[in-house]
C-alpha cells in the first residue's frame, strides 16, 4: 500500500487553515499544521513532510521569506511549496512569490477541487524529479562499482566489491552470490562485506538477465527487516556457466529496476572473466611445474638447490625455467627466461628447455648449444626470444665452461668475496655472433648462482640496485644450500615485491 503523501499547512487565520486542512485531508492526504513561518521551519528537519502549503502573510515573517528559506536549505530544498493568499494578489505579488521558489500561486477564494489539483501536479512533478535524481545519483555510484569490480583481483574480492558497491546503491542488506572455477558457491554480504560459503536452492535460470520478487526466507543469509521482501537480480552470460546473483530490498527499487539489472550483468561479466582466467592460469601453473625438474641429480661432490615461484595469482605464468642434469661425467646447469607471461609462454619455455637438453645430450659444448637453440627458435619461433645461461661442471676438477644468451650475470661466491660473471652473448631469438666460452676452475667451497629476473628487477629501480642488493644478501652462503635459497627468495623476491616468475639454481662444490 503507498503511504499518502504528508502536507504542512501553514497560516496564521484558524478559519482558513481549517478549511485548508479539511479539503485537503478529504482529498487523502495526511496533514500537519504550523500558525508561523518560524514554526514552520522548525517542523520540517527529519518530518517526513513532502509538500507546504503556504499562506503569504504570517505574523512573524512573510511567506515569500519561509519559502525562500526551504528553498535555499540544502537538508530540504528540493521541497515543493503552493503559495496561497487573499491579500498579496496582485502580479507583482505573484512574480516575486514565484521567483522566490514558489512553485504554484493560488489566489483566494479558492476552489477546494483547484487547491487538491494543484498539489497533486506539483507532488507528480517532483516525484518525477526525485526518480531521476536517484536515477541519475545511482547510474553514478554504478559506473564507480563496476570499475572497482573489474579491478578487483580475485573472486572473493570481486565478490566484496560487488557487495559494497550494492550497498552504496540501494542500502540496506544485500547479498551478492556467485560460483568459483571449482563450483563452490560463495556469499558477499554486509558492510563492510563479508564473503562466506552459501548456496542457493534454484530452479534453472535462462540465459540473460532477469529481476524477480523473492520472500526473505529464500535468503536468510541476512536479516531483512520486518514486511520486507526481496528484490533479485539474476544474470547468467552462458547456458554452461551458473547465473550471477544480486539481492537487496524490494523497497529500494524504482519502477523497471534498470540499476539491479545493470549491476547483475555487470558483476556476472566480471566472474565470467575471472572464472576463465582461473581456468587458463589453473591450466599454465600445472603445465609449467609439470616441465620444470622435480628431482635433482645426486652428484657427489657438489651441493646443489633449487627453487621456482610463480608470478603473483593474477599475473599470467611466465616462461622462466631451470635444468639441472649429469651428461658423461659432467653435471649441466642451465637457466633461462622466455619473454612474455602467458600459457604461450610456458609452452615455449618447454621447447627452449628440451632443446638445450637435447643439443647437450649430443656433446656440444655449451656455446655451440645455444647457438643450435638459437637456430632452432628462429626456424621453429620465429616471433619468439629467451635468454639463457648454460655451464657444464667437472665435479672433480671444478673446470667450468660457461655460455650465456643476453641472461643476467651469474654470481659466483668464494673465498675471495662476491662478482658477476660475464658470459656475454646476445638472447636467443636474434641473429648476432656468439662469442667464446668462459673457462674457469670452480674452486672448493664455491658457489655459483643462476637467476632470473624476477630475483632482482623491480619496477620503479634501476637493475644495479637489484644487483647490488644480491651482492649484499649473498656475501655469506649458509652451510645449507636450501637455506641459502631460502633467504635469497625472502630478502629479494618473495615478500611481494615482484610481479614476474623467480627460478634460482645454487651449485657448490664441496
Amino acid at each position: 500500500m503507498t503511504t499518502p503523501p504528508t502536507l504542512l499547512v501553514v497560516d496564521d487565520n484558524p478559519t482558513k487553515r481549517y478549511l485548508l486542512v479539511s479539503w485537503l485531508a478529504r482529498a487523502g492526504f495526511t496533514i500537519r499544521e504550523a500558525e508561523t513561518g518560524g514554526e514552520a521551519l522548525r517542523l520540517l528537519p527529519g518530518s517526513g513532510i513532502d509538500l507546504v502549503v503556504l499562506d503569504v502573510k504570517l505574523p512573524d515573517m512573510s511567506g515569500f521569506d519561509v519559502c525562500e528559506k526551504i528553498k535555499t536549505d540544502p537538508a530540504y530544498g528540493a521541497l515543493p511549496v503552493v503559495h496561497v493568499s487573499a491579500h498579496a494578489v496582485d502580479v507583482n505579488d505573484r512574480t516575486q512569490g514565484l521567483n522566490r521558489g514558489a512553485d504554484a500561486y493560488l489566489i483566494e477564494p479558492i476552489e477546494p477541487d483547484e487547491l487538491i489539483a494543484t498539489c497533486q501536479s506539483v507532488l507528480r512533478y517532483y516525484s518525477a524529479r526525485r526518480r531521476a535524481e536517484l536515477l541519475a545519483a545511482r547510474m553514478v555510484r554504478l559506473a564507480e562499482a563496476t570499475l572497482a569490480i573489474n579491478l578487483a583481483s580475485s573472486l572473493p574480492a570481486l565478490l566484496e566489491e560487488a557487495a559494497a558497491g550494492a550497498y552504496d546503491i540501494f542500502g540496506g542488506p544485500v547479498v551478492v552470490l556467485a560460483e568459483t572455477a571449482d563450483g563452490d558457491s560463495l556469499a558477499a554480504t554486509g558492510s563492510p562485506p563479508v564473503v562466506r560459503p552459501w548456496s542457493l536452492a534454484e530452479p534453472n535460470v535462462a540465459v540473460g538477465s532477469l529481476v524477480r520478487t523473492d520472500q526473505p526466507a529464500d535468503w536468510d543469509i541476512v536479516e531483512w527487516s520486518e514486511g520486507e521482501q526481496v528484490a533479485v537480480a539474476a544474470a547468467r552470460l552462458r547456458i554452461d556457466r551458473p547465473p550471477v546473483y544480486v539481492a537487496v530490498p524490494s523497497s529500494s527499487q524504482t519502477p523497471g529496476f534498470p540499476v539491479l539489472r545493470q549491476l547483475s550483468q555487470a558483476v556476472a561479466a566480471a566472474v565470467e572473466a575471472q572464472r576463465s582466467y582461473d581456468e587458463e592460469h589453473g591450466i599454465a601453473i600445472t603445465l609449467q611445474r609439470s616441465l620444470l625438474q622435480s628431482q635433482l641429480p645426486a652428484v657427489p661432490g657438489v651441493d646443489m638447490a633449487v627453487r621456482y615461484m610463480p608470478a603473483g595469482s593474477q599475473t599470467e605464468v611466465g616462461g622462466d625455467f631451470y635444468e639441472v642434469t649429469m651428461l658423461d661425467g659432467r653435471l649441466l646447469v642451465a637457466i633461462g627466461d622466455v619473454a612474455g607471461h602467458s600459457l604461450h609462454a610456458a609452452t615455449v619455455m618447454a621447447e627452449v628447455r628440451h632443446a638445450v637438453r637435447a643439443y647437450a645430450v649430443e656433446g656440444h659444448p655449451p656455446g655451440t648449444v645455444l647457438g643450435l637453440v638459437n637456430r632452432f627458435m628462429r626456424r621453429v619461433l620465429p616471433a619468439d626470444s629467451a635468454t639463457v645461461c648454460l655451464f657444464t661442471l667437472d665435479p672433480v676438477t671444478g673446470e667450468v665452461r660457461m655460455a650465456g644468451a643476453g641472461h643476467l650475470p651469474p654470481l659466483l661466491h668464494t673465498a675471495d668475496g662476491v662478482s658477476f660473471l660475464q658470459p656475454g652473448g646476445a638472447l636467443l631469438g636474434i641473429n648476432a655472433p656468439r662469442p667464446d666460452d668462459l673457462t674457469f676452475v670452480l674452486p672448493h667451497g664455491g658457489t655459483l648462482v643462476l637467476y632470473t629476473d624476477g630475483l632482482i628487477e623491480r619496477r620503479d629501480e634501476d637493475i644495479d640496485v637489484g644487483l647490488a642488493a644480491l651482492r649484499r644478501v649473498a656475501a655469506e652462503v649458509d652451510p645449507d644450500l636450501e637455506d641459502f635459497c631460502d633467504r635469497l627468495l625472502f630478502r629479494l623476491g618473495a615478500a611481494g615485491q615482484t610481479g614476474d616468475d623467480v627460478a634460482v639454481v645454487a651449485i657448490r662444490r664441496s
